[in-house]
């Protein structure tokens, strides 16, 4: 047996294949999801100075990083989001994909914080100053646990005074579950015992 096809015996090429191998998500997995933003998400968007930017047409998918300073995307209401679109290299793949296709998926980083909130909705392109705008339309909106920045130990959590004032997980744990900052406090502090048994 090749080792092409000794590959394929294992390929995942089903849903129902994926499931035997991967667990039921937990209800608060979703539970925490939205289709507007939430009160920690414009926390996040406001503190975030990048953001990840996927977009896709017939020819494939492009992601593209965007950075300015925190709350350069602005958020118009609880279903709209204006991107700015910076100076760059002018090859606007994106901005072209959204032409074609206006499905968007965001991700919003802040400096020092593990916790990302993610946006997927459509987009259109508006001609606005400073070239352009990318108005977002949210359908769905909501914060990814910090586990992938832990083990790539991206960056530490208690660093950059930057994120000290942008939400956690256990920010948007508590707004999901409807309590309070000291809910919120206790989140974190059993999640990072947790941890070491979920990491791998």
């Amino acid at each position: 047996m090749s080792k092409a096809q000794n590959n394929d015996i294992h390929k995942l090429d089903t849903e129902e294949k994926l499931r035997c191998v991967y667990k039921k998500p937990q209800q608060a997995a979703l539970r925490k999801q939205n289709n507007f933003i939430s009160a920690p998400g414009k926390a996040m968007i406001n503190a975030s100075p990048m953001i990840m930017m996927a977009t896709a047409s017939d020819d494939g998918i492009d992601v593209s990083p965007k950075g300015d300073k925190a709350g350069f995307v602005k958020i118009m209401d609880d279903k709209t989001l204006l991107i700015p679109d910076r100076p760059g290299n002018n090859r606007i793949d994106g901005i072209t994909n959204l032409i074609k296709n206006p499905q968007v998926g965001i991700i919003f980083l802040v400096p020092s914080n593990n916790t990302t909130y993610r946006v997927n909705g459509t987009a259109h392109v508006s001609n606005k100053p400073p070239l352009s705008v990318i108005v977002v339309n949210v359908e769905e909106a909501f914060n990814h646990c910090p586990k992938a920045f832990i083990r790539a130990e991206l960056w530490s959590e208690a660093d950059i005074e930057q994120s000290k004032h942008s939400p956690n997980h256990g920010t948007f744990a508590a707004y999901r579950d409807r309590k309070d900052k000291t809910y919120a406090k206790r989140y974190v502090e059993d999640y990072k015992k947790r941890l070491p048994k979920e990491l791998y």
